[in-house]
Formats: C-alpha cells, sequence, structure tokens
C-alpha cells in the first residue's frame, strides 16, 4: 500500500477508535452525575411507586453497560433517544439547532481564517518593527480577556449605545440571508476576535520557522522582495502547521460556541445543551457531547490527513 494511503487509513482508524472512546467517557459521566432523573421528571411530590415505574420505564434498573451499548446501537442507527423532559425526539429537535451552530461558526470562519493569515503575512513582512509589534500586543489582547466579557462589551457598546446590531440573536427560517446575518454580527465578531488571535500567532510562528531555511536564503539572493519571498516560498511550505492551528480554531467555533450561544441567546446546540444540562435531561446532553466529540476529533483528522498530503517526502517516496 502507498505510504500516504496507509497512513490516511491509520489516521481514519485511530479517529475512530477516539470517538468510541469519547463515547464511553460521555456516558460514564452522565451516567455518574449526582441527582435522579425519576426525580426531577416527576417532581418532589412523587410516590415512590411511582419513581420505581419510571425507572423501569426508563431502563434505568439495568446495568450501566447493558444501557450504554442499547444507547451505541441507537446512535448507530441514526436514534439519539428522547428527551425526558418533552418526550420529543432529540434527533429532530438538534436538526435545526445544529444548522443554525453551523451557520454561526461558517461565518466567523470566514472572516477570521482569511483576516489571520493575511496579518500573520503583515507581521513577518514587517517582523520586529511597529506593525508587527501593534498586531502582536492587540491579538495578544484579545486572546487574554475572557470571550463572554468582550459579548457583553460589544453589546452595551454597539447594540445598547449606537444601535448598530440587536443584542439577541434571534434567527429563524422565515428571514433572508441578509437578516440573518444582521442578528448573527455581534456573536460573529466575538468569535472572530477569539480565534482570529491564535491563528494569526501560529501562522506567524509558521512562516518564521520556514524563513530559516537555506532555499528562503536563495530567493533573497536572487533579488526578489521579501514579501514575494514570503508568499511565494515560505508561505506554500508553511501550510500544514498554518492548516492545523485552522482546523482546530473552527472545531473550537463549532464546540466552544456554548458560551456565545448563551451570552446571545443563539437557538443553536450549545444553547440547547445548557437549557437540557439545568434539567438533568441526560439523553439531550449525551447526544450534544457525542456530537460535539465528532465533530472535534474529524476535523482533527481533516488536519492530519491535509498536513500528509503536503508532505512531498510522503507524496514522493523514493
Amino acid at each position: 500500500m502507498h505510504p500516504v494511503l496507509k497512513l490516511v487509513a491509520q489516521r481514519l482508524s485511530l479517529g475512530l477508535l477516539l470517538l468510541f472512546f469519547a463515547s464511553i467517557l460521555i456516558f460514564a459521566g452522565t451516567t455518574i452525575l449526582p441527582g435522579d432523573v425519576a426525580q426531577s421528571i416527576l417532581g418532589q411530590s412523587a410516590t415512590p411507586e411511582a419513581l420505581a415505574n419510571l425507572r423501569e420505564e426508563l431502563g434505568m434498573n439495568e446495568p450501566a453497560v447493558t444501557r450504554y451499548f442499547t444507547w451505541l446501537g441507537g446512535v448507530l442507527q441514526g436514534d439519539l433517544g428522547t428527551a425526558l423532559t418533552n418526550g420529543r425526539d432529540i434527533a429532530e429537535s438538534l436538526g435545526t439547532r445544529f444548522w443554525n451552530t453551523l451557520f454561526l461558526a461558517f461565518w466567523a470562519a470566514v472572516i477570521a481564517v482569511p483576516l489571520a493569515i493575511f496579518l500573520g503575512l503583515l507581521a513577518v513582512r514587517y517582523r520586529d518593527r511597529w506593525p508587527d509589534k501593534l498586531i502582536s500586543g492587540v491579538t495578544l489582547a484579545s486572546i487574554s480577556i475572557p470571550e463572554f466579557l468582550i459579548g457583553y462589551v460589544l453589546m452595551y457598546f454597539v447594540s445598547v449605545k449606537l444601535g448598530w446590531f440587536p443584542s439577541v440573536a434571534m434567527i429563524n427560517d422565515s428571514m433572508t440571508l441578509g437578516q440573518k446575518l444582521n442578528a448573527i454580527a455581534l456573536p460573529v465578531m466575538v468569535l472572530t476576535l477569539v480565534v482570529l488571535a491564535h491563528m494569526m500567532r501560529m501562522t506567524r510562528a509558521a512562516i518564521l520557522n520556514v524563513m530559516q531555511s537555506a532555499y528562503i536564503e536563495t530567493a533573497e539572493l536572487k533579488g526578489l522582495s521579501r514579501f514575494d519571498v514570503i508568499r511565494k516560498h515560505a508561505f506554500p511550505n508553511a501550510i500544514a502547521p498554518i492548516v492545523n492551528v485552522v482546523m482546530l480554531n473552527l472545531a473550537y467555533l463549532v464546540v466552544g460556541v456554548v458560551v456565545i450561544e448563551v451570552v446571545f441567546v443563539y437557538p443553536g446546540m450549545g444553547q440547547y445543551l445548557v437549557d437540557h444540562v439545568s434539567k438533568r435531561d441526560v439523553p439531550v446532553v449525551q447526544a450534544c457531547g457525542l456530537i460535539f466529540a465528532a465533530v472535534y476529533i474529524g476535523l482533527n483528522m481533516i488536519a492530519d490527513i491535509v498536513s500528509i498530503l503536503t508532505n512531498p517526502r510522503l507524496r514522493h517516496p523514493k
């Protein structure tokens, strides 16, 4: 088998194995949570007989191993279970919310990724001069501030004081694309500021590392301008580490939007998860946790595969 295909197969197998272990951790973590699901559903006034009947109906009296494989078998068939609090199908409830989360993450990535790469290239071009110091200082400050604080500050000044965008990011299917973009403008700004710093700094570091190579010195001796050296020779050879950090931040945009969705009351998976954690709705928490884990592992696998494909020593073995 070709070395590239072998490594890709290994990464895919490792990803599936990690997802399996993640499902075990998610199920075990939700199982050992304190409290009684039956009690939270029926209330404090429920009789012992009613509680016992509900536990039997929910399968809570079965061994944990049996319940885990029953749940995993349902997931493999596309059945995420039923919410305990309202009896609705979880997959159906998550459908719209999952796409809402992806919609928010997509527009944040559309802005953050090109801007981060451009600022990284600009910082390298003016290394140790005031543009580099300004960009590094601003991005370092933004990455040091908690995202919820950035959200509330933008909400106060941009929404309350200036009235440019709504403070509550509510969207629905009847809205046009322009109306949706206007509604999510503030959470997109916050997510962009949060991930921009990390991607920019890693882009800068990766390109500077490549700039120390001998072929870069050769390109400079040919009389190429510094920006052409960076754009044509350094940047293409720094794609692998840049792709890795971009994928990690894209995974964060999908998985780490919980806080932002709560702050802006955005109807995504994060808000749905928080609502049902407070109600101790275990099947919903398990389903959301597994989807978040699958997205995170999947994007990391893509980053690994891209790194493999961009490695010329693996593409052209001796």
